[in-house]
């Protein structure tokens, strides 16, 4: 397939200021992407639109705002792209091609052509979705021992990852103000998730941050935070080989300065979701031997029962858009996550005794 730096796609001019509509369109279309193409499979995400063409795959981001991201203007979605494909080459370097402009001109709209800038696109190399952990898990097909050249992975990633130096008091006042942002949401009036629910694992954490904050303020003090991936979960990993993790938290960089067991907590929580509780323990056992840390399980559950709440957070937040796309699924996934934490949450009360 041509690459998009050199092909120039038609199109109609649509609008003086070619709205996110519009472009998306024109890159639904075939045409946008060279004669090859006969079919684009089109992907909405909370802050990109994704479409596979081909052996490529390529994302626009939307022109949003949020607290943790700034895409509002084609130059911050420029830089966004930039970021994305550096960051991401760390990890899946021969995934992440390149960065290339949708351009206007009197014929229309081009991928990377000549013509005004109108925004700009990350250009990936396809992978297959059957490779990925996310459906191995789900067909029931992974045998533990195919987990080593991941865990490998992660071995070499966090050894190598760029130390974020985070004073240890500082540190420990985000837990307590990550907390309080879940709770703002989840106990809402409105909130479809059970109070009682989430007022135990907001209890739970609570007493955890006030009685073992010490040992979150000393995996800063012994300069265990890193820049991380930030979003690791099976849907982002393909088992190779070479082992290939996409998709990590380019946006903010504060997101992604994490320790590496919060990290690899969140991963064995999404495995288990996902039916591989044998799969979550073993990732769980031999990330621990790699990295040659032995981290309490107390603070691994912390880290795990946070993780799930935190995405049951994210879950029900989308009722609050003025439009959510796919309503009926929120509470229900939310729900998912919330009987995770609760577990999780139960553990840490056996733990605090």
């Amino acid at each position: 397939m041509e690459g998009y730096s050199q092909h120039i796609g038609v199109g109609p001019l649509l609008s003086p200021s070619v709205c996110l509509s519009d472009k998306v369109k024109f890159l639904a279309h075939p045409s946008a992407h060279g004669s090859q193409v006969r079919e684009v499979v089109c992907r909405e995400t909370h802050m990109s639109w994704v479409f596979l063409a081909g052996d490529k795959v390529l994302k626009l981001k939307k022109p949003v705002r949020f607290p943790y991201l700034d895409f509002s203007t084609v130059e911050k979605r420029r830089a966004g792209c930039l970021a994305e494909l550096s960051l991401n080459r760390r990890l899946a370097p021969d995934v992440y091609d390149e960065v290339v402009p949708i351009t206007r001109s009197p014929a229309g709209l081009t991928i990377g052509g000549c013509g005004e800038v109108v925004d700009w696109l990350v250009v990936m190399r396809r992978l297959d979705e059957s490779d990925s952990l996310e459906h191995a898990l789900r067909s029931r097909t992974l045998e533990v021992r195919e987990l080593e050249p991941l865990i490998a992975t992660f071995g070499r990633f966090y050894r190598r990852a760029a130390r974020v130096a985070v004073p240890p008091a500082l540190l420990v006042s985000r837990w307590y103000r990550n907390q309080a942002e879940n709770r703002h949401i989840l106990l809402r009036p409105g909130c479809p998730l059970p109070v009682p629910v989430v007022r135990f694992v907001d209890r739970m954490q609570t007493e955890f941050l006030a009685r073992r904050g010490d040992l979150l303020a000393a995996r800063a003090r012994h300069g265990q935070i890193v820049d991380g991936h930030g979003d690791l979960r099976p849907e982002h990993i393909w088992l190779g080989p070479p082992v290939r993790i996409i998709d990590c938290l380019e946006f903010n960089r504060q997101l992604r300065a994490v320790d590496p067991l919060d990290e690899l907590a969140y991963l064995c929580l999404e495995c288990d979701r996902l039916g591989g509780k044998r799969q979550a323990a073993y990732i769980k056992a031999r990330s621990m031997q790699v990295l040659r840390d032995d981290v309490s399980d107390e603070l691994f559950t912390f880290y795990r029962c946070y993780r799930a709440t935190l995405r049951a957070r994210l879950a029900v937040a989308h009722l609050l858009e003025p439009a959510p796309r796919t309503p009926a699924k929120w509470p229900r996934q939310g729900m998912e996550y919330l009987d995770l934490a609760r577990s999780d949450a139960r553990r840490l009360q056996r733990y605090l005794g």
